[in-house]
């Protein structure tokens, strides 16, 4: 069931995000050669905690950390580990916030120093495609016509869509109705009404979408070995448009 939230909801989910983009902001400037991921899932903590907020994705379905860090092939999910980020990585940051009982969520993919013109390109086209997305996701429009913008814009350049993982509702749980594919046909899927909010989360490879387990056990990886990106904000449906509560 599709939960819809009140101006008053929508604004602590705003504060929730707030909160959750200035941890992002600080994680993406760590994010260097020489870094583990498990020091920026620590960091991620201690920053959340210190706003006065809690991680969301600590012991969600068994994940034991507050940051899902996926390098690489490493499409969603994975876990922070001892691995050192090295020059030509790229990785997505994926995290989670409760606030005053509201979530939030986000996720970003950064280039580790130097990389590749195609690994920039990815980053770049998919961060772009939420863009087009999240255009889309107006009173009257609905759920086809957000994953259709994306995938129209996607398909051409040769990027596999992730089409087994996918955007979702959120406000006093993580996870909500409705589910938010990236990839679609317009006119199809339920109306967008004022007071929906919704996560709009493109997942791209350079190759396959098809998935297998990481090597973690827990997170997905592309099954042909191709990288990956992953940009997601927290969207509210409002009279004016659009509105990315997590904005920094």
């Amino acid at each position: 069931m599709i939960t819809i939230k009140t101006p008053e909801e929508i604004k602590i989910m705003g504060e929730s995000g707030k909160i959750l983009a200035k941890v992002m902001h600080q994680l993406e400037k760590m994010t260097k050669p020489g870094v583990s991921t498990i020091e920026l899932d620590r960091a991620a903590e201690a920053l959340i905690l210190s706003f006065g907020a809690k991680p969301a994705f600590k012991n969600y379905n068994k994940f034991p950390y507050s940051l899902c860090a996926s390098a690489n092939e490493d499409v969603v999910h994975g876990y922070p580990s001892d691995y050192k980020l090295k020059d030509g990585d790229i990785i997505g940051l994926d995290l989670g916030v409760v606030y005053k009982g509201y979530y939030s969520d986000m996720a970003s993919t950064i280039a580790v120093g130097k990389v590749s013109f195609k690994a920039k390109k990815l980053i770049a086209d998919t961060k772009k495609s939420l863009i087009i997305g999240i255009k889309k996701a107006k009173i009257g429009n609905t759920i086809g016509d957000i994953g259709n913008a994306i995938q129209e814009y996607v398909e051409p350049k040769g990027y596999g869509i992730i089409k087994d993982l996918c955007g979702h509702g959120i406000g006093k749980e993580l996870h909500e109705d409705p589910q938010i594919p990236n990839y679609g046909k317009r006119g199809e899927g339920e109306s967008l009404i004022e007071g929906m909010v919704i996560c709009i989360e493109p997942m791209l490879s350079m190759g396959d979408w098809r998935l297998k387990r990481s090597k973690d056990g827990y997170g997905y990886a592309t099954k042909d070995g191709s990288i990956s990106a992953h940009f997601e904000h927290t969207i509210a449906i409002t009279k004016s448009g659009p509105e990315i509560l997590t904005k920094n």
